[in-house]
């Protein structure tokens, strides 16, 4: 799709701070992180939700799991939240198909917490972290 943010990351119109990638997806750190290494799995396939089509979910399942490893073994995550939201009135925002890979630590647990946003370092030092 010409006008999809994560079209266009695919592609690479768009710079990202990509983590990971395969045949199937990308991964890339969240641009408004709710924790710190808060990263976006993606399809390379244009697909609006998880429930438009739902082998292409299967398909970004090795990612995701790969992601939520790099996460926890480089930033020392003790939890992670993984989540997907369908459509607007569930809080999507952007429709393209992604997974958010939320890191959790244990100086911040429980789900109460997830959507309060808590300052840690810059995209930049996260990235360099997960891409040494």
């Amino acid at each position: 799709m010409t006008d999809c943010i994560f079209c266009k990351i695919i592609a690479g119109e768009i710079p990202s701070k990509q983590v990971y990638s395969d045949d199937h997806a990308i991964a890339f750190l969240d641009v408004d992180p709710f924790k710190q290494g808060h990263t976006l799995v993606v399809p390379r396939e244009h697909v609006s939700d998880a429930l438009a089509a739902p082998d292409v979910l299967a398909s970004i399942a090795p990612a995701v799991s790969a992601t939520g490893r790099l996460l926890r073994d480089r930033l020392g995550a003790s939890g992670m939240n993984i989540l997907s939201n369908v459509g607007e009135d569930a809080g999507q925002s952007v429709f393209h198909l992604h997974v958010h890979l939320v890191p959790r630590y244990s100086d911040d647990p429980g789900m109460g917490s997830l959507l309060r946003k808590v300052p840690g370092a810059s995209l930049d030092e996260v990235h360099a972290r997960l891409t040494a």
